[in-house]
């Protein structure tokens, strides 16, 4: 049997384990309420707001910790196998937090969940670069972060539905069981890579090969990757490593906090926060598939991966710079707040595509989940550090300087991309 158009089924298939994943974290800030709200999470087991901050750096210290050890488990077994360890960790961890009990019972699960969550962008990135020829990567990338987007989008108003008829404990029974059942389509379908696929066609398998570098043309599954210090002993692995610190905390501060924010300069409840919070997903969803599909055809019209991956990346730059200003000097109802957090996500994964490509446009084979994992951790670091801060600043001024020094954040990130990647292509050849 021959499919056509296998490597958009496999990019399909893990699309929809991202949607997965967003909606599986999503789940605690959605339920999570207040100490005075009952039902809720923080009702249910009298925790606070900081113990919320506490629960949410033990899973980003897990999650980072989780990139790099993820990024080295792909490179070794391979997708196929390392996204099944992945998902499949994550499925059960986040069933299991219907059992918890209190603050350390809590934070024992939300730690496995970030362990395993993170191996899905490692994973997502490798598996890109193994289906998919060099200029369709940006696009490849930007459907599979459309998953994180769809997910933000669908949790809210799902989750919500499902605490209102059933409570937390069996809405994580619920959406844990997602994550377990996905392995089962995986497996049938992803039985190897391009090269040994039984189902991939000749074209297909022509037009994957041949549009790669010549050094993921020449890997072979003796290949070894590098170390992680040959890595960064390349200046253009820095772009990663540097630009991933600074633009991070972006995404993360609205996918952990926004719920929060509206908890409490709104007063909203779970529901009202379910009504709200899917909008400005929907912006980044746009973003995703938008940022990678201009990266293609600039890639295809001028032959530079340089050109496209960076004229991208400045795009969505300024469009993430003007809306987090925006943030401070218009975002003050509840409507308005959305519709600018709308523009800034949009910016946000028109950039993240591209950025998050890199690995595999410097990179071959058993490195590229690496250079990703990296990446991933060192900005998740940089997240867990806005983390403890957010409740300190918010105590004793408000939210707007976090807003401030996230604007900050973009120049930088963009800036680190063009110094350290003065000419982005393979370092291996």
């Amino acid at each position: 049997m021959k499919v056509k158009g296998l490597r958009w089924t496999i990019i399909g298939l893990i699309f929809l384990a991202t949607v997965i994943n967003y909606i599986d974290r999503s789940a605690l800030g959605i339920m999570w309420g207040g100490i005075d709200k009952e039902g809720t999470i923080a009702h249910s087991l009298q925790l606070t707001k900081d113990d919320y901050a506490l629960i949410l750096n033990i899973f980003m210290v897990f999650y980072a910790l989780g990139q790099l050890f993820s990024g080295k488990l792909f490179d070794k077994v391979g997708t196929r196998i390392g996204y099944v360890i992945s998902i499949g960790v994550w499925g059960i961890s986040s069933f299991l937090h219907s059992t918890v009990s209190g603050l350390f019972s809590l934070g024992f699960f939300r730690s496995t969940l970030g362990i395993s969550e993170a191996g899905n962008w490692p994973g997502a990135v490798k598996s890109n670069a193994e289906w998919f020829p060099i200029k369709e990567r940006a696009i490849a990338q930007g459907l599979f972060n459309a998953g994180a987007s769809i997910g933000s989008v669908v949790a809210p108003p799902l989750i919500a539905a499902l605490f209102v008829a059933f409570g937390w404990r069996i809405t994580f029974m619920v959406i844990g069981s997602f994550g377990i059942l996905w392995v089962i389509p995986w497996l049938l379908i992803n039985k190897a890579g391009p090269k040994k696929h039984p189902w991939i066609t000749p074209e297909e398998q022509k037009f994957i090969l041949e549009g790669q570098s010549k050094a993921d043309q020449d890997a072979t599954e003796d290949t070894k990757g590098k170390s992680l210090k040959e890595i960064l002993s390349f200046k253009e692995s820095w772009a990663v490593v540097i630009g991933r610190f600074f633009l991070e905390p972006i995404w993360w501060l609205f996918v952990g906090w926004m719920p929060i924010y509206l908890f409490d300069v709104y007063g909203f409840n779970v529901k009202e926060v379910g009504m709200f919070l899917w909008v400005p997903y929907v912006g980044a969803a746009i973003g995703s598939i938008a940022g990678g599909y201009v990266s293609g055809k600039i890639i295809a019209k001028t032959n530079s991966i340089d050109k496209g991956r960076k004229t991208t990346i400045f795009i969505g730059g300024i469009i993430m710079l003007l809306g987090l200003i925006a943030t401070v000097l218009m975002g003050n109802t509840a409507e308005k707040f959305v519709a600018i957090v709308f523009v800034v996500l949009f910016g946000f994964q028109f950039a993240i595509s591209n950025v998050q490509t890199l690995p595999s446009d410097f990179f071959s084979g058993k490195s590229v989940g690496s250079l990703a994992g990296l990446g991933g951790m060192i900005g998740v670091f940089s997240v867990i550090v806005m983390n403890f801060l957010v409740p300190i600043v918010v105590k004793n001024f408000s939210y707007t300087p976090i807003f401030v020094a996230i604007a900050i954040f973009v120049p930088l990130g963009v800036g680190a991309i063009y110094f350290f990647a003065r000419n982005i292509k393979s370092v291996e050849e």
